[in-house]
């Protein structure tokens, strides 16, 4: 399993580490109407699947943004940011926010999406920080799993592996 720490402290990741070339594990989340989402549902588009712990923080706040505004320049790729917020609170800050490119999804309900991707911390209950590109045939193309949860992800080489996505 990838070794993660959150603001310094060690944390146990749930779940079975994803890498590159894995076919992409399944899951089941909400959509801010509350709405069951699997990753079937996307299928046949290249999937940025961005994890933040919590939308509410200035680190997962500028993780969203900037997958936003790099969505309006891509065709046919659809950016997925999951956390486990509650689909209510994700919509509030999605409508304050202006966030439009990006779809929110919420693993608050049993962690299905934590713990097929490897990312559900035992300890808080949160996601660690991490980022994967899915390709449309479901293959894993990029995986980053950020080992300090509270610093920022490698913008460049995700939005270089969206590109290079079929």
């Amino acid at each position: 399993m990838a070794s993660i720490t959150f603001k310094g402290n060690p944390v146990t990741l749930l779940g079975k580490e994803v890498k590159v070339g894995d076919h992409a594990p399944d899951f089941t989340v909400l959509a801010n109407d509350l709405s069951q989402v699997t990753l079937a549902d996307s299928k046949g588009s290249v999937r940025l699947i961005s994890v933040v712990p919590s939308i509410d923080t200035g680190v997962c706040d500028a993780q969203t943004r900037r997958f936003n505004e790099e969505a309006a320049k891509l065709d046919n790729v659809k950016i997925l940011t999951v956390s486990v917020d509650l689909p209510f609170a994700q919509k509030r800050w999605c409508a304050a926010a202006g966030i439009e490119q990006v779809q929110t999804l919420s693993d608050h309900r049993d962690l299905s999406f934590g713990e097929a991707y490897g990312v559900a911390i035992k300890e808080l209950r949160l996601l660690a920080r991490a980022v994967f590109v899915v390709d449309s045939n479901d293959q894993v193309t990029y995986v980053e799993y950020v080992s300090e949860a509270t610093d920022h992800p490698n913008y460049e080489a995700a939005i270089e592996a969206i590109q290079q996505a079929k």
